[in-house]
């Protein structure tokens, strides 16, 4: 017996040595054999590590109006599981509905979602209706979690409802529609994306941080633990070159023509001449990027630089520039319009007043738009490739570099005479209409080709460097003289207001050159006579060119209008506008009584308004104003509230007593409200002279102030007088300050009225390009 009990206990001893043996050995391997992977085992255990996300890059236009940029947002998922097992499912479902206001059947989609075998999923995200949503509705779901929570926690279920809100950042367009398409979108993934965030998406994209610690049990960081940090390189900043106050006004005037004539779409590109930097870039219909999915795909297309047309008369241009250049264009040289048999070929192409004007000059020829002057001048005396020649060297079929996807290319193929008759007059190539804008800009600046940047800035947050854009010139295509010389012919085409087909973009005080156009659409083989694309270009002032723009309307829904009708309206209420807001002054001062379409506005009531409320609605009218004084409030303003003023009349705001007030510039006044300012400041005013003020001289004798005006009639009269150089102007130095508004009177256009309306007894002169082609017999 008790032999077997000390076998027993020697068997019982051997075993347990045995096991300890083991478990020694097995310690030694994973302390000393396999230490560094079991280490690295526990050190992941104890890490925590945290994404610091960086920040994508700003948009702004040129002033450092924010166009693009990220906030805060939240994201919402659910853990499937979790909430079965609970036995929540309906009320989570119905809070989601209720908090988030999507449907039920999505909610239900997502909290029951189950994987192929039929097991619940640990993690959903409700990317419908869930995915960087607003703080206001974070803070209805956070509500309803908690109410949820303390359901729970009363049952004994614990406190994890399931429901998770995370922050996240998203991108956000603070100004809407505003420049849409020219700005683009990222979508809510941002895996997709179009425009100015498509194409600099390497640049606007940072580079996300961490910070990496060693935590204990109850998720601490450990004190000594090692720590590794790397900062979030944020995107960079980018500036556009665009104003969006121009833009404003683009918009505005393409969403007047589409509500008149509801055309397929409508696309405006204005920019600077000299730099060819685009001050604004429009179309419609247009979209709102922060909520993307709610319109077509064709609303976000930006058909300034993507679509092909054949671009009609405003293409024009371009020939005569080649003309003039070549020396072959004589403005008081006769020819027979109405029609021209193309030689060669059996093709008659014909003037859109289909009897001519008879025998009449290449000028009158430009001014009423004759495609036979154009083709006698492209077919007969540049040829074929010299036509090319230019046309190339102008910038047609090629792209202009700008930065922006999906630029088209275009064409200018040409071969027999009947080609090279139409493309003399912009029927038969296929252009863009940033390449119409950078061509006719070299027209206007001196013959320079610029090429088209929509980028002013690019900023690296990281680093505090700016990279700044430069103008970059790409040939030279005309003579500086040429340039001077196009630009007096084009100024008349809307200066002549009996035939000059650009008539309705006559701004009164302005130089402005320019030219419609109305081309057929190719459509099905052949030419339509019901649908057009109708366009006007132009610049001002001539003399020394601010601004360029072109405005393309496809399709109105009248078949009888032309670019003269819907497009030089809107070109005449953008410009105006602009150029007020550029603060460029008018090249001579109208007269009240000037038998033209004088362009008129109301002056608004600012009398009691707070100064800072007074500045903001006279420049989003784009109105030209003073302020007189130091005050806080108006206590009285020149012209009187209801008064109608030329655009370019600048608006006083008198903000103190007159003994306080110093003397304000009076220059382009006329004589009724010098006097009526004078009197307001308590100032004697001496006169010399009738029309509009040219210089002043303040004098100041025993406390009584004296200021003495010379006044003369408007610029250009025969009567004009020359300021004297030794009438020194004095301004308010005391703290008045003179700025410069935009816009016209509320309920008022620019151009007085209905900016889109014809004149009575007037039509729009410009018909398409190409009335009627016909095939002559050989005899």
């Amino acid at each position: 017996m008790s032999k077997r009990i000390k076998l027993r206990t020697l068997l019982f001893g051997g075993v347990m040595t045995l096991l300890f043996l083991v478990l020694i050995g097995r310690i030694y391997y994973v302390q000393v054999i396999d230490r560094d992977t079991y280490y690295s085992m526990a050190k992941n255990r104890w890490s925590a590590a945290e994404t610091l996300t960086a920040k994508r890059g700003t948009i702004t236009d040129r002033d450092g109006n924010v166009l693009a940029m990220d906030t805060l947002a939240y994201n919402v998922s659910v853990n499937p599981r979790l909430i079965d097992k609970l036995g929540i499912a309906e009320e989570v479902i119905k809070g989601l509905k209720d908090s988030l206001g999507i449907s039920e059947s999505a909610a239900r989609e997502v909290v029951t979602a189950k994987n192929d075998e039929g097991v619940y999923y640990a993690h959903r995200e409700l990317r419908n209706g869930g995915l960087q949503i607003e703080k206001a509705l974070a803070d209805k779901l956070l509500e309803f979690r908690e109410e949820l929570k303390k359901d729970l926690i009363e049952q004994k279920l614990g406190n994890d409802t399931g429901i998770m809100i995370n922050e996240t950042l998203k991108r956000y367009y603070p100004r809407k529609t505003l420049a849409s398409q020219l700005v683009g979108y990222v979508s809510l993934d941002r895996e997709k994306m179009t425009g100015v965030e498509a194409y600099f998406n390497d640049r606007l994209t940072g580079v996300d941080g961490f910070f990496r610690y060693e935590k204990d049990g109850a998720r601490v960081q450990l004190a000594k633990g090692e720590v590794d940090f790397q900062q979030a390189q944020d995107g960079n900043n980018i500036a556009l070159t665009i104003d969006n106050d121009i833009q404003h006004y683009v918009e505005e005037a393409l969403r007047e023509i589409v509500k008149k004539y509801n055309p397929k779409n409508a696309t405006a590109i204005a920019a600077d001449p000299n730099t060819m930097e685009i001050l604004a870039m429009a179309n419609m219909p247009e979209y709102d990027p922060n909520e993307y999915w709610k319109s077509p795909y064709t609303n976000m297309y930006n058909h300034a630089v993507g679509s092909l047309y054949e671009p009609g008369s405003t293409f024009k241009i371009a020939t005569l520039a080649a003309a003039v250049e070549e020396g072959l264009f004589d403005p008081e040289e006769e020819y027979i319009s109405g029609r021209y048999k193309v030689p060669g070929d059996t093709v008659v192409i014909r003037d859109h007043n289909l009897d001519g004007w008879g025998q009449i000059s290449f000028l009158r020829g430009l001014k009423l738009s004759s495609n036979v002057a154009f083709i006698k001048l492209g077919l007969e005396r540049l040829g074929a490739e010299r036509l090319r020649d230019y046309f190339t060297r102008f910038g047609f079929g090629q792209k202009t570099g700008i930065e922006l996807t999906n630029e088209a290319t275009g064409s200018i193929r040409f071969q027999y005479n009947s080609e090279v008759a139409t493309a003399s007059f912009g029927q038969g190539v296929a252009v863009t209409a940033i390449q119409q804008v950078a061509a006719v800009a070299a027209v206007a600046n001196g013959g320079k080709l610029m090429e088209p940047h929509i980028i002013k800035s690019i900023t690296d947050p990281n680093t505090k460097t700016t990279t700044v854009t430069e103008p970059k010139m790409v040939r030279r295509v005309i003579s500086e003289q040429t340039s001077r010389q196009v630009s007096e012919y084009l100024e008349q085409v809307v200066s002549d207001q009996v035939e000059g087909t650009g008539k309705n973009a006559y701004i009164e005080g302005y130089r402005v050159a320019g030219k419609t156009g109305t081309a057929q659409k190719f459509i099905n083989g052949k030419y339509s006579k019901e649908k057009f694309m109708v366009s006007f270009i132009g610049y001002a002032p001539v003399d020394n060119p601010k601004i360029v723009l072109y405005i393309a309307v496809d399709e109105p829904n009248n078949p009888n209008v032309g670019g003269g009708t819907v497009a030089a309206p809107a070109f005449r209420e953008i410009v105006l506008k602009s150029l007020r807001k550029m603060g460029v002054a008018p090249n001579w001062v109208p007269e009240n009584d000037v038998e033209t379409k004088e362009v008129k506005v109301k002056v608004p009531d600012m009398k009691d308004a707070n100064i800072s409320k007074a500045k903001a609605q006279l420049k989003a009218k784009a109105m030209p104003f003073e302020i007189v004084g130091n005050g806080g409030t108006v206590v009285a303003q020149i012209p009187a509230a209801g008064s109608l003023i030329h655009p370019t009349q600048r608006l006083y705001l008198i903000t103190e007593q007159r003994n306080k007030i110093a003397v304000p510039d009076l220059t382009g006044v006329s004589l009724r409200d010098a006097l009526e300012l004078s009197s307001l400041i308590g100032a004697k005013l001496v006169t010399e002279g009738t029309g509009f003020v040219v210089s002043q001289k303040v004098e100041e004798k025993n406390g009584v102030r004296t200021i003495r005006v010379k006044l003369s009639p408007p610029i250009g009269s025969d009567d004009y007088v020359e300021p004297d150089p030794n009438d020194v102007e004095e301004t308010n130095t005391e703290g008045g300050e003179g700025e410069s508004g935009e816009g016209d009177a509320e309920g008022t256009d620019a151009s007085g009225g209905n900016s889109n309306a014809d004149p009575p007894g007037t039509t729009d002169g410009d018909p398409p390009d190409i009335t009627d082609i016909e095939h002559v017999g050989e005899n």
